[in-house]
């Protein structure tokens, strides 16, 4: 469980900070004003992720949790869960008996999660927790899966995040990973980094009315994520003994699959 704490490096989050920069921040300062960030935007983020994407946000998260095997009692849980879209795709897929835990630092968002899941009536299958990645509560071993979208190039810690989900997974488990990453035609990259640092901050913002910079914020984070043959080591460093890649929409995003 997550524990209000205060920032070892206070002085600098007292003054505004460049969004771009924060994307650079590691440890708790990042973790602090990303949290700032995606507050203010719980109740519009499904809204401008579909404007955003154009609607391509729904076919990533399908895919990506139909690489989680298919299970009869199965334990997931689906960290970074934010409104809870990828939690209640793997729902299903635990079968019989199955439960999934879907997890975020941030509370707005997992208010806006758990409305989706009473509305479907999977309040007994799906339990919302307020966590942090980094340092989950959960015994070695716990889970037959673990998922995310679009949540670990937000971590203060990379390697401590993956590390921890390593921990929690049976031998076997599976992390699947949905991110943004390095697309791979030259023309595709050019076109694409005109569209995060241009139109996006534009659309996000006008829509959002959003005054935190997270718009901002976002494109400098995919920028200064690892791509995939780099997340791809350091899944590899963390202990998973397999991992495989695929990219979506010419690597705008990519889908990690690890296997401990």
């Amino acid at each position: 469980m997550v524990q209000a704490s205060t920032s070892p490096v206070q002085k600098e989050m007292d003054a505004p900070a460049a969004p771009q920069a924060i994307s650079t921040w590691s440890g708790q300062a990042r973790e602090q004003a990303v949290q700032q960030m995606f507050t203010a935007i719980a109740r519009v983020y499904d809204l401008n992720n579909t404007l955003l994407s154009f609607g391509l946000h729904h076919r990533w998260k399908k895919i990506t949790a139909s690489y989680v095997p298919i299970t009869t009692g199965g334990k997931a849980l689906d960290v970074g869960a934010g409104t809870a879209d990828l939690a209640l795709l793997v729902e299903p897929r635990m079968g019989t008996n199955g439960r999934v835990i879907a997890s975020d630092l941030n509370h707005a968002m997992l208010v806006e999660g758990l409305k989706k899941i009473t509305n479907r009536g999977l309040g007994q299958r799906i339990t919302c927790l307020e966590a942090n990645v980094e340092h989950l509560g959960f015994p070695e071993g716990t889970f037959h899966a673990v998922t995310t979208g679009f949540c670990m190039r937000n971590v203060g810690d990379l390697r401590q995040a993956v590390t921890e989900i390593h921990r929690i997974l049976q031998p076997g488990g599976r992390f699947v990973c949905l991110e943004f990453s390095r697309p791979v035609f030259k023309w595709l990259r050019t076109l694409y980094d005109w569209y995060s640092f241009r139109l996006l901050p534009w659309i996000g913002t006008k829509v959002a009315h959003d005054t935190t910079g997270v718009y901002e914020y976002l494109p400098a984070s995919i920028r200064n994520f690892p791509g995939q043959e780099q997340l791809k080591q350091v899944l590899l460093d963390a202990g998973f003994r397999q991992v495989t890649y695929r990219n979506l929409t010419g690597g705008i995003v990519a889908i990690h699959v690890a296997v401990k």
